[in-house]
């Protein structure tokens, strides 16, 4: 069984509530563990940045279900690929908001302090959901 890692954008609909986050998270959360898909979602309140890790079925099927999710639109693929290991592989769905403390490593993987997804590569958006977590773990931030 091959794993794959997908990573897209997306923004949040007209339709967003203010406990759209959290039921994102909470369904997420228990889908992926059946499914044994892992990674990562960061917001913003505006614009979604997330990395799903596990086999090519399980995160098709997510990436399906958040395609058909009326919270979101402009979803976009940024990098869809094969991987040898998982890279979140702690965290069904680990989660990190946007904060102040997230600013400088926004600037240091594109052209703005602002969190905006849409406007880094694909490489740059891998790298910096790389670094919030080792922030995370290393309880820097």
């Amino acid at each position: 069984m091959y794993l794959v890692r997908l990573i897209y954008t997306s923004e949040i609909s007209d339709g967003f509530g203010p406990n759209d986050i959290e039921d994102i998270l909470e369904k997420a959360k228990k889908n992926n563990a059946e499914c044994n898909v892992t990674g990562l979602l960061c917001f913003n309140s505006t614009h979604f940045l997330q990395c799903l890790e596990g086999s090519r079925k399980a995160v098709n099927d997510t990436y399906h279900r958040i395609l058909n999710d009326t919270r979101h639109r402009n979803i976009i693929m940024l990098n869809y690929c094969e991987i040898v290991e998982r890279e979140f592989e702690n965290w069904s769905m680990g989660y990190i908001p946007y904060s102040k403390l997230t600013t400088p490593l926004n600037l240091k993987y594109s052209g703005s302090s602002e969190f905006n997804p849409l406007a880094m590569s694909a490489g740059s958006a891998h790298k910096l959901m790389l670094a919030l977590r080792d922030s995370l773990l290393t309880h820097t931030m």
